[in-house]
């Protein structure tokens, strides 16, 4: 199994940044490609970015020009740089992976989430 932790959510002013991490682990794995998704409060969860093994990116439209992700493929972590915070970013952030288990094949594994409230 792979385990996700996100870490890094928190109350900021808008126009604020913050800078969500996570990490995965656990035993005989490789991960392709990771993303962040949000579910703000209720909606519904929506994808956010995403970053292949090689570091090509995507953003929702809604994002572009204010967020931007990197992983760190040594540590099997992956972060979500947000800058110009606005409202409507708020939300719980997940994480998610896509990773080969040794024996068990492929599989999209899940962080529990971190909240990130954007409000003055």
């Amino acid at each position: 199994q792979v385990q996700l932790v996100e870490s890094g959510g928190a109350l900021v002013q808008p126009g604020g940044s913050l800078r969500l991490s996570c990490a995965a682990s656990g035993s005989a794995f490789s991960i392709a490609d990771m993303a962040w998704y949000r579910q703000p409060p209720g909606k519904q969860r929506e994808l956010v970015s995403t970053i292949t093994s090689e570091g090509r990116t995507s953003f929702v439209d809604s994002v572009k020009g204010r967020f931007t992700t990197s992983r760190d493929n040594a540590k099997n972590s992956v972060y979500l740089q947000m800058n110009n915070l606005k409202p409507e970013d708020t939300a719980v952030y997940y994480c998610t992976a896509r990773a080969l288990v040794v024996g068990k094949g492929w599989s999209n594994y899940w962080g529990q989430g971190t909240q990130v409230t954007v409000s003055s």
